[in-house]
């Protein structure tokens, strides 16, 4: 069934290729795969899209869609289906080195009862064999007797164990030396309170999403030497801002706008690059009272492009569970040099959509992975594992916010439509996949990828675009074809 969002009409006026068009990507972790699929089908489908933007995730989609490059998200060597994209936000390393320090503890701990408990199958085995009359081969008792008696001697049981728990002690602590080290050579701001708490202060690792993204990013601006190590962080978002900075304006190119949050200045920073007629009126909007607009806009076309990769490293930043990413403000800038934490705001969301409409953007396209929330039994069993948890409950979050989003857009946009699944069992955290429970049976990444691409022709492409009475074209490789 065909759903569609309730500031649409079933009228071919409801949308309108002539409008200035944005897409909104929203969404944690798993939903850039959602997001991959629903970008296939608009190119496809020929969609007009003059500006991308996003929060969280959604960042991702909007980078690569902006400049032509929302393929590399999901064709067969795509962002989205490489095994890397399987350990995203995993565990950090120390935390990965005490579970497995724990385990060995555990193991080591064990050997002395686990040889007891072998000689629940050795005697039945000897009587066994002794019954048959193999007594010249029923030795087995006995010789697990020695066994034994050897191993708990105290030539052996009291000199073994201790230093093996020593050693596997002294390995923990250590690295958790180093960590600490680490950690605090990182931070560049002072932290208050004990030293090593600066070590354990997040559980979740984001560098790993960032360098993904970062790798993704160069292998599509790269060409023929993105086969060699990125550059650094500020350099690749310097050559990515002025790659799309010279090509606004051609086809496949779109303005861009993204939000991460500062948490020391606690309002959201949004990042910009647009074109030059709307980028004057909007960097010198009329802040709110007590706010000023150059303390939380960057324009990447200027000065600010070097700031790219902090808007990325930020806004993949999951609060409270993510370490903050530190953006150092230029001198000259309202902050004077000063160093601020980033992360991602869920709820940024209905700011997104208020700095979308403030570049002119006339009709919304929302995508979100988040399905509609459920009615009366529609329950689910509360889970269990920490991470799959903390995904879950971001992604109940992200639910209740796209609802405010929405209502939010209701005078902002002339429309507004969304793309969303009916059904999405992948939490945001479930980059491995999941078992769905109401289908009994294993989804992957590959499958939202596909979903994505399924709900964006049932939800929009076919009923409203189609419905528009507008004929649109899509372009392959070689050649255009009417859409059908």
């Amino acid at each position: 069934m065909t759903r569609r969002s309730p500031l649409t009409t079933d009228t071919p006026a409801a949308y309108s290729p002539e409008r200035r068009t944005a897409v909104v990507f929203s969404g944690t972790g798993t939903a850039g795969a959602y997001h991959a699929g629903v970008l296939r089908a608009l190119h496809e489908a020929g969609v007009k899209i003059d500006l991308v933007a996003g929060c969280g995730m959604g960042v991702v989609a909007a980078l690569f869609a902006a400049i032509d490059g929302s393929a590399r998200l999901w064709d067969p060597q795509g962002l989205w289906r490489q095994p890397a994209a399987a350990k995203l936000y995993r565990w950090t390393w120390l935390l990965r080195v005490a579970g497995w320090t724990a385990a060995a503890l555990l193991a080591v701990l064990a050997v002395p009862l686990l040889l007891l408990a072998l000689g629940l199958l050795v005697y039945p085995i000897d009587f066994l064999l002794r019954i048959v009359a193999l007594d010249s081969q029923a030795a087995l008792a006995s010789s697990y007797a020695r066994l034994v008696g050897t191993a708990f001697s105290t030539a052996y049981l009291p000199t073994w164990l201790p230093a093996a728990i020593a050693f596997l002690v002294g390995v923990f602590c250590l690295v958790a030396i180093m960590a600490t080290a680490v950690a605090s050579w990182r931070t560049r701001r002072h932290v208050r309170g004990p030293v090593w708490w600066r070590t354990v202060a997040a559980p979740l690792d984001h560098r790993s999403a960032v360098a993904w993204v970062r790798a993704g990013l160069w292998g599509l601006m790269g060409g023929a030497v993105a086969s060699a190590r990125p550059p650094a962080a500020t350099e690749l978002g310097r050559r990515y801002a002025e790659i799309l900075t010279e090509s606004l304006g051609q086809p496949g190119f779109r303005e861009l706008v993204l939000t991460a949050y500062d948490l020391d200045a606690s309002r959201d920073v949004v990042f910009a690059l647009l074109s030059d007629v709307t980028r004057r009126s909007f960097f010198r909007r009329p802040a709110a009272v007590g706010r000023t607009r150059l303390a939380e806009a960057i324009d990447l076309a200027d000065a600010g492009r070097t700031h790219l990769a902090d808007a990325i490293a930020g806004a993949l930043s999951l609060p409270v569970a993510c370490r903050p990413h530190h953006l150092t403000h230029a001198p000259e800038s309202v902050w004077r040099g000063e160093t601020h934490r980033l992360c991602h705001r869920p709820s940024a969301l209905v700011r997104l959509l208020d700095e979308v409409a403030e570049a002119g953007v006339e009709q919304v396209l929302l995508v979100t992975a988040v399905p509609e929330p459920g009615g009366p039994h529609t329950l689910s069993a509360s889970l269990s594992e920490p991470r799959r948890r903390a995904g879950d409950a971001l992604g109940r979050l992200e639910a209740g916010i796209v609802a405010d989003a929405v209502k939010a857009a209701l005078g902002r946009f002339e429309r507004v439509f969304e793309i969303r699944p009916a059904h999405n069992p992948l939490g945001p955290l479930d980059f491995e996949g999941c078992h769905d429970e109401h289908s009994d049976r294993r989804v992957t990444r590959e499958e939202l990828i596909d979903r994505g691409y399924e709900d964006a022709y049932s939800q929009f492409v076919e009923p409203i675009v189609g419905a528009s009475g507008e004929r649109l074209t899509y372009a392959t490789s070689d050649q255009t074809y009417p859409q059908r």
